[in-house]
């Protein structure tokens, strides 16, 4: 110590000082960081450092190493610069109130003059500490001795002070002093750079940065509506577009800096989920109102609409200006140029699967990585495909091994199963996979229902994600008008298409485990259940027959039936070339109504079935009504003379009504979307799901060929769980109440609220931690 008492206004701390763990270190060829990646503020102890983090020196770090670019003596050179300057000033010349923020000066920010901090500085002090700061490596000075050299020249030559008048002569005589003891430092932490130059020169393997993980505060909680990722990074990594909370229940784009903590509202944005940048990261696509959108980052003007989006499921911009997007639940993959024009479909479903969703494209924008599935509301084990753009063709990258699928620069595939982030070593230009796969972070948040994760990458090395659990399972409650829930006796599960009997006593519903799916029946006054399929397929759609006596459901191959006792196995009624959905009798058993998904969308058609020899029979399909959207949900009235279904021609579903046989005229039901039609026995009321999972019903008349239908209202404002596109609930026989699918816990508060984690360097991170094979 050379002197006590100074305060950091007018001087330094000068407090017992030590130098301590400076730079990198080289060992076996490998960069290991020692518990700095620069420079240890003089006055604290060294922080502890623990696998894969870096605690305390943030303030010291280059710009090269938070981008997780290769770092080497100039990185440290930089923090020298960056000491020099807070030893000179008392400051730090890259502060903030959070480390995002810091992160923000360190990439953009010119930090005051030596001089301007402290007048009594001489001014060769200011182009030493600029040119140790330039934020480009080839800029700063490139040898050690240089910066050496330089502190030496100044210390010796005091006319180079630029004094002040008001400026006393003990303040300007105690610079003699700094600059010797700027020089005693420097030349300590010189040495320690000279000791890298050595290792420079063998050509050894580049230096990994560590990956530095930051709690931070979004600024906005998220929106409990969305169906998809709640903040997303530009590729630049120095935006976030956040999907938050809007001031009427529904959704907003809000939009900020990483280093920025002021959000600005993306105006015109309401309803928005599932966001995506375009390459140069001056738009943003979404989804909203039943289309596709896409907005400037500078929200300067309204979001302007690209195509009709009746159900979005993610979507990519890639390098050529067009954009990959799943626009419905369960159909393929389609091509929209992001300045307008025709809407081209680029995958279709295979038989047996039911979803493509969240596309990625690759660099050179000739394929896309995307989520292929073959069981309803399970997404934990499905497959990743690849698309070329080219010939159209794909090919299976990974068989039920995960969903959400990211390449990363790095050269890996991400994926989550079970709540886990893996990471594979993936060659994107011949479409191969080059290694085994590591898993990075257990519980990143996820929705095994829609199949996405909330997590993010930027292309220089940002990552992004929330802490959680995984979401989707749910239990089975009876639901009334004014909100009462009674829950039944079914351990939580992921739990779907829930249906009552027709005597009201029992409930058939569908158990999704992975690649396969059952149904299940639970008797409410025997308290039993008992499966009445056999657990070799996937099995959904269950529709009880006006008897009671069967159970007709979805299959692969086309829609089977078996006896509600399950006193026998699953039995074909009738095949499809697709997939097709049962959805609803006539009341006398004689007609069966289905949906058929098919490339253009979906077709209603209508079955006669009877009963022979205990067994169901059926004759031969007939279509009732082509429909652009895949899911329909066709419902014969009481009476059998009309037709209820949801129908995405104007954007969102809406509920339509028909006659039966048609005649050509249709009624509008629903208002602000609809799906899921049901119609009550008392032959006045028709109810339906809406967008946010509320039940609404309208009532109605009719006589002869007119149907007249009055303004829909909120049955329950009690809101299912989302399943988005599936059916959540049914209606008892007699109306009053209904039996739903409800969220088996909330999400976990850390997840709701706004924050997440940030990780620097995790390209770095991902090559030592999943590392490509030997070719």
């Amino acid at each position: 110590p050379t002197r006590r008492g100074a305060d950091l206004q007018s001087g330094f701390c000068m407090y017992a000082v030590k130098l301590l763990d400076f730079g990198l270190a080289k060992l076996s060829g490998t960069t290991v960081p020692l518990a700095t990646s620069g420079m240890t503020r003089l006055t604290t102890a060294a922080p502890s450092t623990a696998h894969g983090t870096i605690l305390g020196t943030m303030h010291y770090m280059a710009p090269e190493q938070l981008e997780g670019r290769e770092a080497d003596a100039r990185s440290d050179i930089w923090a020298l610069g960056a000491l020099l300057y807070e030893i000179t000033t008392g400051r730090r010349p890259f502060d903030g109130e959070s480390a995002a923020s810091v992160i923000g000066a360190i990439l953009k920010d010119t930090p005051a003059p030596v001089s301007a901090r402290r007048p009594v500085a001489p001014s060769a002090l200011d182009h030493l500490v600029e040119r140790c700061l330039a934020k480009d490596p080839d800029e700063r000075w490139q040898v050690a001795g240089d910066v050496r050299r330089e502190l030496e020249w100044i210390a010796r030559i005091p006319s180079t002070i630029r004094p002040e008048p008001a400026v006393s002569q003990r303040t300007s005589g105690s610079w003699v002093v700094v600059a010797s003891t700027l020089v005693a430092i420097g030349s300590l932490a010189v040495a320690g750079l000279a000791w890298w130059q050595p290792w420079r020169k063998v050509g050894l393997a580049a230096p990994v940065s560590p990956a530095v993980r930051i709690n931070i505060n979004l600024g906005a909680p998220a929106a409990s509506t969305n169906l998809g990722p709640d903040a997303v990074l530009s590729p630049d990594g120095t935006r976030l577009v956040l999907v938050a909370e809007g001031t009427k229940g529904t959704s907003r784009l809000l939009t900020r800096r990483v280093d920025q903590a002021e959000l600005v509202e993306l105006r015109g944005t309401d309803g928005a989920y599932a966001p995506f940048f375009s390459p140069d990261g001056q738009w943003v696509a979404f989804f909203a109102d039943g289309k596709l959108k896409k907005i400037q980052i500078d929200g300067g003007s309204q979001p302007s609409n690209l195509c009709e989006a009746p159900a979005g499921r993610g979507g990519t911009w890639g390098a050529d200006d067009n954009i990959v997007a799943a626009l419905d639940s369960q159909a393929g993959l389609f091509l929209i140029p992001a300045g307008g024009g025709p809407v081209t479909p680029v995958t279709t479903l295979a038989p047996g699967e039911n979803s493509h969703r969240w596309p990625q494209a690759l660099p050179g924008g000739r394929s896309v990585i995307f989520s292929s599935n073959t069981t309803f509301g399970n997404f934990d084990e499905a497959s990743v495909r690849l698309l070329s753009l080219v010939d159209r063709s794909s090919n299976v990258l990974l068989e039920h091994g995960g969903m959400y699928p990211r390449y990363v620069s790095s050269g890996h595939l991400i994926y989550l199963a079970k709540g886990t982030l893996f990471a594979l070593p993936f060659d994107a230009s011949r479409g191969q996979i080059r290694g085994e796969p590591s898993a990075l972070v257990d519980q990143v948040s996820n929705d095994t229902t829609f199949g996405f994760s909330r997590i993010d990458f930027s292309k220089n090395g940002l990552m992004l994600y929330r802490r959680g659990r995984n979401e989707g399972l749910r239990t089975l409650h009876w639901l009334d008008s004014v909100g009462a829930l009674e829950r039944l006796d079914i351990d939580p599960a992921l739990l779907m298409f829930p249906r009552i009997s027709p005597d009201g006593t029992k409930v058939v519903w569908m158990v999704n485990q992975g690649p396969t799916a059952d149904l299940w029946v639970y008797d409410s006054a025997r308290g039993t259940k008992t499966r009445l399929t056999d657990g070799k397929s996937v099995y959904s759609y269950p529709v009880w027959s006006p008897d009671g006596q069967f159970v007709v459901f979805s299959g692969v191959g086309g829609v089977f039936w078996t006896r509600a006792d399950a006193a026998g196995q699953p039995q074909a009624l009738t095949s499809c070339q697709g997939l097709c959905f049962p959805t609803s009798f006539t009341s006398d058993g004689g007609r069966l109504a289905f949906s058929e998904l098919k490339a253009g969308g979906g077709a209603i058609q209508t079955v006669h079935v009877d009963v022979a020899g205990g067994q169901l029979r059926a004759g031969a399909p007939e279509l009732f009504l082509q429909t652009p959207s895949a899911l329909p949900f066709p419902a014969f009235s009481t009476d059998g003379r009309w037709i209820a279904y949801a129908d995405g021609t104007s954007g969102s579903y809406e509920i339509y009504v028909r006659a039966y046989p048609d005649r050509g005229n249709r009624w509008l039901i629903s208002s602000g979307g609809g799906s899921m039609p049901r119609w009550s026995k008392n032959g006045s009321e028709l109810f339906y799901r809406t967008e946010d999972s509320r039940i609404m019903v309208a009532t109605y008349t009719s006589e002869g060929d007119t149907f007249r239908a009055g303004k829909p209202r909120v049955w329950s404002a009690t809101k299912l769980a989302n399943t988005g596109l599936t059916p959540n609930f049914d209606l008892a026989p007699d109306g009053k109440r209904a039996i739903v699918l409800m969220p088996a816990e909330r999400p976990a508060a850390a997840d709701a609220d706004g924050h997440a984690i940030l990780v620097m360097n995790a390209l770095d991170e991902l090559q030592r931690t999943a590392p490509e094979k030997d070719r």
